[in-house]
């Protein structure tokens, strides 16, 4: 079933936990509703299988190639300036970042390198109209990591998710302020076709955008 009512030009941004299911319904709500998807990049992430065996080594080097993968995503949104669905927002890599730092993972000059090149780089970024968090808690985050059984994920400990998630719980909280976030628990959704007429009525009826200035979720 088509949507309701006719979209023109909405950027959505889905957001959420390893293994929270984002992939999955940004493909399904592409298909849905017709819209350009963006995914994570994963498979031709040349630092993932690094970074999960020398995360304290590597994990500046991560965060900035994210950086600039997400950010290449966001122009050709801008460019091609039609509705689009993206696989986890620019934003959240300042979660990872901030959570690298706290657990003595990242040095703090790279994170103020990583800060500073954000704020440089956000003045040329276009916000998500809403953006879908996928609620998953770390336990839950775990047994799907464990289900899909991607090599370089084998080492990601629940102290790990358990520091993530807190750090999603702080920017969920931040963000909610200056951009409207529509909050699920995916696992009560069967299909993209449920949620698609979630996301548009919560973008239509309610009118969740307001003016803000810009966030910046590394402070």
């Amino acid at each position: 079933m088509p949507p309701s009512k006719p979209v023109d030009r909405m950027f959505i941004g889905i957001a959420g936990m390893i293994g929270a299911g984002k992939s999955t319904l940004a493909r399904a709500l592409g298909e849905h509703l017709d819209f350009d998807v963006y995914y994570e990049p994963v498979a031709d992430n040349e630092y993932l299988e690094d970074f999960y065996r020398d995360t304290a080594r590597y994990s500046f080097a991560m965060q900035i190639y994210l950086l600039n993968r997400r950010f290449q995503q966001h122009q050709e949104i801008i460019w091609k300036s039609r509705s689009a669905i993206q696989d986890r927002t620019i934003y959240e890599d300042s979660i990872f970042a901030k959570m690298l730092v706290q657990i003595g993972l990242m040095d703090e000059r790279d994170y103020r390198t990583y800060q500073s090149l954000f704020d440089h780089m956000s003045n040329f970024m276009c916000r998500p109209n809403v953006i879908v968090y996928l609620d998953v808690k770390p336990e839950r985050s775990m047994e799907r990591i464990k289900s899909r059984s991607r090599g370089v994920e084998s080492g990601i400990s629940m102290e790990y998710l358990e520091a993530l998630y807190a750090g999603y719980q702080e920017f969920i909280e931040d963000i909610s302020r200056v951009l409207p976030v529509i909050s699920v628990d995916y696992d009560r959704f069967g299909t993209a076709e449920e949620m698609a007429e979630v996301i548009l009525h919560e973008y239509f009826d309610h009118n969740f955008l307001r003016q803000a200035t810009r966030f910046d979720p590394t402070r």
